[in-house]
């Protein structure tokens, strides 16, 4: 079974277009995990259905601990099945998820594996992820390198779209808790390839994204969470000079942006102070 995972953060229209999005593929076997990051946001129940189940997480867990919750469930439920994380405000194009299953058995030995993602506009959003640990460089790259094969390797893949095969792992893969928001895919997609797994993008299952159409709703958190992240994964994944490289320049692009942008350079600051506080035994 093929099983969509969100994480709602009061999403609910956005959340509706995407299942609908869903629905128009009726021969595939599915179930709409929603994991609930706003507990009091009761309109996120009114989508609840046969096939679309909800997860109330509490409290506001941030993306990789809400998406933790529903891997973990659905590992119990199905450990050979397909999940495919999906962001609200994304939803399908094409009636293509009849594919799904035919590419796994295809290509078993892939376990985390991207889509291209494109804006409204019909730009290439997303077309996978390059990480080069010497120089701490996260690329996002905007164009497939070959289109006419099943699937191209790659570093990382975006959270707003990718599937995870379960029949590749011993016990249910999971996001860092360390993160909040951002970056928690780099992360998860590093962290499984340093243990053997393959991760890949392909371009038979392409989605539309309206980028930050959420998380652009409070820049100041945006910005604080997304530096926090930042910094969490130079620590990890580079050595102490190219960390201490990268931690100067997100020091100066806050001194800098304090009278052009007060907001974001105030939430680049926390993010800076927040990585200090966590990590000052290391």
């Amino acid at each position: 079974m093929i099983y969509f995972l969100i994480v709602n953060y009061y999403s609910t229209n956005l959340v509706l277009e995407l299942i609908n999005s869903i629905r128009k593929t009726s021969y595939v076997d599915y179930k709409v995990i929603i994991i609930n990051n706003s507990p009091d946001d009761n309109s996120i129940d009114l989508l609840k259905t046969e096939s679309v189940l909800i997860f109330d997480a509490g409290t506001n867990l941030g993306f990789g601990c809400a998406c933790n919750l529903g891997l973990k469930w659905i590992y119990i439920q199905d450990p050979q099945a397909y999940v495919w994380i999906i962001n609200p405000d994304a939803y399908f194009i094409e009636n293509n998820l009849e594919k799904v299953k035919p590419f796994f058995k295809l290509h078993p030995k892939i376990s985390i594996l991207g889509t291209l993602i494109y804006t409204p506009t019909g730009e290439v959003w997303f077309a996978g992820g390059r990480f080069i640990p010497k120089t701490g460089a996260i690329i996002t790259q905007k164009k497939l390198t070959n289109m006419d094969v099943d699937y191209v390797n790659c570093d990382w893949v975006s959270g707003c779209s990718l599937i995870v095969n379960l029949n590749n792992f011993t016990e249910f893969p999971h996001f860092d808790t360390a993160y909040f928001l951002y970056y928690e895919d780099v992360d998860f997609c590093l962290r499984y390839a340093n243990q053997g797994h393959l991760v890949a993008i392909n371009n038979s299952f392409p989605v539309l994204h309206q980028p930050s159409s959420i998380t652009n709703r409070n820049v100041f958190k945006k910005i604080r969470n997304s530096t926090y992240s930042y910094l969490l994964t130079m620590d990890k994944y580079t050595n102490r000079f190219i960390f201490s490289i990268r931690l100067i320049f997100q020091i100066l692009k806050a001194i800098l942006g304090i009278i052009l942008k007060p907001q974001a350079a105030l939430g680049k600051i926390c993010g800076i102070w927040d990585y200090i506080i966590n990590n000052q035994n290391k």
